[in-house]
């Protein structure tokens, strides 16, 4: 069976096909779909779209590109993380710096909000980092996010960065991104992930792997992100599958209890 670590079913062009979606979840063995808070307003539709489902869960926090949304503070997202057990991660967090430019003050606290919020709840962190690799490390450390736990979703930075985030106890998940030609360097950090601190992941509505790239994503298609790192490692996709579905369940471990 396989699990996609990180999606935005709750996302309109998603929403509106959920049926389908998942019938073909469960066509392709895809058990379970973690669908990813982007901001605050639009949570608690979120949350009960993940109630009506048992296989899906969510996470709670603040996408860090929405700038004009209203900011959390630690105790709201503790509050929001402990209202449901179908919320099992603070997140999605951390800094992009690829269309905004400083100063990003607000990004920064943002993230170190969730960092907090992480450490209080004892929740894991999903962290989002773009063009920002030094300043993400430096935030983690400086917050000491190596005594809470998470993952680098949709991970697309260098093998270096991995292993740093690797040696704060973070995973390292991959999207669809490791299946296009072009992604030598993401296609290099998934042959040299231990493979029981990997998980797979859609980010859909986005970044549909090839053969269905430019289309719109959904959590059926992570079938083929862990067909992709089976090839670059030399494993049997079922070998895939079965170890980041343990690595998913052992990170966000609030849904074993």
């Amino acid at each position: 069976m396989f699990v996609d670590s990180h999606c935005h079913l709750n996302f309109p062009q998603l929403q509106e096909q959920l049926p389908i979606i998942l019938e073909n979840m469960h066509t392709n063995q895809v058990g379970h779909a973690l669908v990813v808070a982007v901001n605050l307003p639009d949570w608690p539709d979120l949350l009960q779209l993940v109630e009506r489902y048992p296989e899906l869960s969510a996470s709670v926090g603040v996408h860090p590109g929405y700038q004009d949304t209203p900011e959390p503070t630690v105790a709201q997202l503790v509050t929001l993380a402990e209202s449901s057990s179908r919320v099992v991660a603070i997140g999605e967090t951390g800094l992009d710096y690829y269309r905004l430019k400083e100063p990003l003050d607000w990004q920064r606290d943002r993230f170190r909000t969730h960092i907090r919020a992480s450490h209080e709840s004892g929740l894991p962190l999903i962290i989002h980092t773009r063009a920002a690799p030094e300043d993400t490390l430096a935030i983690m450390r400086q917050e000491r996010a190596d005594q809470t736990t998470g993952v680098m979703h949709c991970f697309t930075e260098s093998w270096e960065m991995a292993q740093a985030a690797l040696e704060l106890g973070f995973y390292i998940s991959l999207s669809g991104i490791v299946t296009f030609k072009n992604a030598r360097e993401v296609q290099e950090v998934a042959k040299k992930v231990p493979l029981e601190r990997l998980l797979i992941e859609t980010d859909s509505p986005y970044l549909a792997p090839v053969p269905y790239r430019g289309k719109t994503n959904d959590p059926s298609k992570v079938v083929h992100v862990a067909e992709k790192i089976a090839q670059l490692r030399g494993l049997a996709v079922e070998e895939v599958a079965r170890k980041t579905k343990e690595n998913f369940y052992r990170l966000f471990s609030k849904l074993q209890s």
